[in-house]
C-alpha cells in the first residue's frame, strides 16, 4: 500500500529576513504562470481582472493573490509517494538482508522548489565478506609468496572473527608478456637465481581460486603458486584488478557481502597508454577476457585507465585494499585518492603483517558509511545532509558518516530538486558505497496546471461561445477575444493575428490582447496605459538616474526620455555644458566629435579627451595629391586646383618646417620629389600643409660623357677581339712549328739511318 506525502513549500531564501518572489515574464495561461518560478501561482476565479488587464495578472505570489481578494487559487506543490519501504534487518540470517531504506519512491516535483526525504541505514551485524586476494609474483616477491603460503589459517581466523560468512579467494599477476615489459630470454628464464627450481614464466593476470570458505583448499592452491620476473619495474596490476572486477562469474562473488580485494605489491602500477609501448593501441574493453583461469587479452589490449577501473569497481560494489611497500606508499594514495571506498596500508617486506593489515582496513572502510548517487537527470540537483554522531562535510554530492558501528542505525536528509520541466518519468539510484543496497527514485517535474477540464462549452463568462479553464476563456471555433466577443468571419485566427504583430514579432508586445486584428492595450501595473498600434509605448520603462525616470529633468515618452531645457543625456541625467568640450583653439572636440554632458564623444579612431589623435586613422600623406597643384601648379590637378584641393587643405610655402610632425614625402608629375608636412585642423578632413619651395629633382644625364664611354667601351671590346684573335693565331702557328720541328726531327734520323 502506498504512503503518500504532501510536504509544506520551503521560502526561496531561509530565515524571515526574505520573502517568496515570483519574476513574471510573458505570461498568457496557468501553465506560463508555473514555469515562472517555484512561488508563481495562479488565480482561476471568474471576473478576478479588471477592464485593461492582462492575463498575466493572474499569476503573482499566494499571499498577493490573497491581499487582492483571491480565493480560488491553483497552486502546484511537491509529492512524495514511497513505493517500497521494507524493514530493515537485524542480523544475517537470510539471503538477501536489507540495510537501507526506502528502497523506492516516487518524486513529482515543482521546478525550482525543494523536497526533501529521510533514508535510513543500518550495518546487519555478521554481514558476509568476500576477500579476493590479488598477489603479485615478479621476482621482488619472492619472500612475500613464502610468507602468504603460510597465512592460510590466520587469514580464515582474521574474518571469521568478523563474520561467520567468509569467503576467501586467490589470484596473481606479473605484466604483459611482450616488450619491453619482458623478452624471450626472460621468458625462458625469468628468475635471475640459477638455483631457484620453481620459477614459472611471466603472465599477464591468473585466476587461481574462485571465491571459497575452504581453507584447506586455499592453502593448497597458494602453495602451489611459484614465483616469476621480468623486465621493468611497474606491474600490470590494473589489468588483474579490471578482470577480478568484471569476471564476477569467476570470482564468485555473492551478490549480498562486503567485496574486497586485497592487492600486495612491492611496484608500482602501468596504466592506460603504457600498451603504446609495445605497440598495443585498443583501448581496454571493461569486459571479462578470462579462458582457462588466464587473461587472454593482455597482449592485445591496453591497461585501463584509473577512471575505468575505479567505475567497474564502483559498479560491482567492490572496496579495494592496496597492501604495498614502504616504496610505493606515495604512488598508491595518489590512486586511492581517485577510487572512492579504498584504503592503502604499508607491508612490510615480507608480508607478515598482511593478516593484520587487512583487518584494520576493512574496520576502516565498514565504519564509513557514504551515501551517494548515479547519473540525475538533466537539471536536477541533490544535497546530503548526514544525519549521525560524526558526519563528515566533503561535498554537497554525497553524505558521508564515519565510525559506524555493527547495529548502530544512521539517517540522511536528502534533498531533491528539479530546474526545469521534464517529459515523462525519469530515474536515478541512490546507495552506499561498496553495498549492493539501493533506492530507485522515480522523478517527474510537469508544468501543467490541474484546473479540471472545461465541461460548459458555452459558458456565459464567455459569451455563450468558448468554455472556462483556469479562470480564462477557450474560445470556440470563428470566434477570438478575451471573452469571445469577436467574430472572425471569414478570416481566419492567425491572419488577424498576425495583423496584431509588429515586425513578426510578439503579438501586441506582449502587452495587450489581439481583438479582431487590433490590439486592445492592457494597464500597466502603475494603472495607465500601454499606448501604440501595437501597444509598443508606456511612459513608465525609460533609463532611471539616481532612482528616479529621466533622472527627474525630463518626460519619459514611449520609452524615450525628452529632457528639460537646460538637461541633456539618455536619462537626462546631465546640465547642459560645453565647458569640458572647449579645446585650446576654441572649437568643441576639435570638430571630430559631439558634446554630451560635458564630455566628448569622439569619432571612430579619435582619442578622447578631446578628439585630437586619432591613433587608428590611415596616414593622411599619401592621399594629399593637391599638394603638387597648390605648390607648384602642375600635376593631376593643375587645371582644376581651387576647386578640388582648397576647400580641404590650407598651404605655404615655406624653407623650413615648423610643424614638428614627420614630414611627408611626394613624387610629383616631373619625377621631383616634394617634401611637405602637415597639421590637423578643426574638423575631420581639414589640414594645414607646408611645403619647401626647393624640391628634390634627379640632375640631367650628361650626354658627352655617355657618348665618350660608348666609344670607349667599343674600342675596348675591339682591342679584346683583336688581342684574343691574335692569341688565337699565335697558338695554332705555335703548333704548326712544332709539328714541323717534328718532321725536321725525323728526316734527319732516316738519314743516318741510312749511311749505316
Amino acid at each position: 500500500m502506498y504512503k503518500t506525502v504532501f510536504l509544506f513549500k520551503f521560502s526561496l531564501y531561509s530565515g524571515a529576513l526574505y520573502k517568496q518572489v515570483c519574476v513574471k515574464t510573458v505570461i498568457n495561461s496557468c501553465d506560463d504562470c508555473i514555469r515562472s518560478g517555484p512561488y508563481c501561482v495562479w488565480c482561476q476565479e471568474l471576473n478576478f481582472i479588471k477592464a485593461g488587464e492582462q492575463e498575466a495578472t493572474r499569476c503573482d505570489t499566494k499571499a498577493q493573490l490573497i491581499t487582492r481578494g483571491c480565493k480560488d487559487i491553483v497552486s502546484p506543490t511537491n509529492s512524495l509517494i514511497i513505493n517500497k519501504d521494507d524493514e530493515l534487518a537485524q542480523s544475517f540470517i537470510q539471503q538477501e538482508p536489507i540495510q537501507l531504506r526506502p528502497q523506492k519512491i516516487t518524486l513529482s516535483l515543482r521546478p525550482g522548489l525543494p523536497q526533501s526525504f529521510t533514508v535510513t541505514f543500518k550495518r546487519v551485524q555478521g554481514y558476509p565478506v568476500d576477500l579476493y586476494y590479488l598477489m603479485d609474483l615478479s621476482y621482488s616477491m619472492k619472500d612475500d609468496l613464502k610468507n602468504v603460503k603460510e597465512l592460510g589459517q590466520d587469514l580464515f581466523q582474521a574474518l571469521n572473527s568478523i563474520t561467520q560468512h567468509a569467503q576467501i579467494g586467490f589470484g596473481a599477476f606479473v605484466d604483459k608478456t611482450v616488450l619491453p615489459y619482458t623478452n624471450v630470454k626472460k621468458l625462458q628464464k625469468p628468475c635471475d637465481d640459477e638455483d631457484e627450481q620453481q620459477c614459472q614464466a611471466a603472465f599477464g593476470y591468473r585466476h587461481v581460486l574462485p571465491l571459497t570458505s575452504n581453507m584447506t583448499e586455499f592453502k593448497a592452491k597458494v602453495s602451489q603458486q611459484s614465483i616469476s620476473g621480468n623486465l621493468d619495474s611497474p606491474e600490470g596490476s590494473l589489468d588483474a584488478m579490471m578482470q577480478a572486477a568484471v569476471c564476477g562469474d569467476k570470482i564468485g562473488w555473492r551478490n549480498s557481502s562486503t567485496r574486497l580485494i586485497v592487492l600486495t605489491t612491492d611496484a608500482g602500477f602501468h596504466m592506460a597508454g603504457d600498451g603504446k609501448l609495445a605497440g598495443i593501441l585498443e583501448p581496454n574493453s571493461e569486459e571479462c577476457h578470462i579462458e582457462n583461469n588466464l587473461y587472454t587479452k593482455s597482449s592485445e589490449m591496453d591497461y585501463p585507465s584509473v577512471g575505468q577501473l575505479a567505475t567497474q569497481l564502483e559498479k560491482n560494489n567492490i572496496q579495494p585494499i592496496f597492501a604495498v611497500t614502504e616504496n610505493v606508499v606515495s604512488v598508491y594514495k595518489e590512486l586511492s585518492a581517485m577510487i572512492p571506498k579504498s584504503e592503502v596500508q604499508v607491508l612490510s617486506s615480507d608480508s607478515k603483517n598482511v593478516v593484520k593489515l587487512i583487518k584494520d582496513a576493512y574496520n576502516r572502510l565498514s565504519s564509513k558509511v557514504t551515501l551517494t548517487h548515479d547519473n540525475l537527470p538533466d537539471n536536477v540537483h541533490i544535497v546530503y545532509t548526514p544525519v549521525c554522531p560524526k558526519p563528515v562535510k566533503e561535498r554537497d554530492s554525497e553524505g558521508i558518516c564515519d565510525d559506524v558501528h555493527e547495529e548502530q542505525e544512521i539517517s540522511f536528509n536528502i534533498t531533491v530538486t528539479a530546474f526545469s520541466c521534464m517529459e515523462g518519468k525519469k530515474s536515478f539510484t541512490i546507495r552506499p558505497l561498496g553495498i549492493k543496497d539501493t533506492l530507485t527514485v522515480s522523478i517527474s517535474a510537469e508544468c501543467v496546471c490541474k484546473c479540471g477540464e472545461p465541461t460548459d462549452e458555452h459558458h456565459t463568462h464567455c459569451k455563450g461561445k468558448g468554455s472556462v479553464n483556469c479562470g480564462i476563456c477557450r474560445c470556440n471555433d470563428g470566434f477570438v477575444g478575451q471573452f469571445c466577443d469577436c467574430a472572425i468571419g471569414d478570416k481566419d485566427d492567425s491572419s488577424l493575428r498576425a495583423s496584431c504583430r509588429r515586425m513578426n514579432g510578439t503579438e501586441c508586445e506582449g502587452r495587450g490582447d489581439c481583438v479582431c486584428g487590433r490590439c486592445q492595450c492592457h494597464s500597466t501595473e502603475s494603472g495607465n496605459s500601454y499606448r501604440g498600434d501595437f501597444c509598443e509605448c508606456d511612459d513608465e520603462h525609460c533609463e532611471k538616474f539616481q532612482n528616479k525616470l529621466c533622472g527627474g529633468n525630463g518626460r519619459c515618452k514611449c520609452g524615450t526620455c525628452e529632457c528639460f531645457p537646460g538637461y541633456e543625456g539618455s536619462a537626462c541625467q546631465c546640465m547642459v555644458s560645453r565647458e569640458g568640450c572647449q579645446t585650446a583653439n576654441g572649437s568643441v572636440c576639435y570638430g571630430r566629435g559631439i558634446c554630451k554632458c560635458n564630455r566628448c564623444e569622439c569619432n571612430e579612431g579619435y582619442q578622447p579627451l578631446q578628439c585630437k589623435e586619432c591613433l587608428g586613422c590611415p596616414d593622411p600623406c599619401p592621399a594629399k595629391l593637391c599638394i603638387e597643384c597648390l605648390g607648384f601648379d602642375s600635376g593631376p590637378y593643375q587645371k582644376n586646383c581651387s576647386l578640388a584641393c582648397n576647400s580641404s587643405i590650407y598651404y605655404e610655402k615655406v624653407d623650413k618646417f615648423t610643424i614638428s610632425k614627420e614630414p611627408c614625402k611626394l613624387k610629383d608629375s616631373q619625377g621631383c620629389w616634394i617634401k611637405f608636412s602637415l597639421e590637423q585642423l578643426v574638423g575631420v578632413d581639414n589640414y594645414r600643409a607646408e611645403v619647401l619651395m626647393q624640391r628634390d629633382c634627379p640632375e640631367p644625364p650628361s650626354v658627352i660623357p655617355i657618348i665618350a664611354g660608348a666609344i670607349a667601351a667599343v674600342a675596348l671590346i675591339g682591342i679584346l677581339l683583336l688581342m684574343l684573335i691574335k692569341l688565337l693565331i699565335y697558338i695554332n702557328d705555335l703548333k704548326e712549328f712544332r709539328k714541323f720541328e717534328n718532321e725536321k726531327k725525323k728526316a734527319k734520323w732516316a738519314k743516318v739511318r741510312h749511311c749505316h
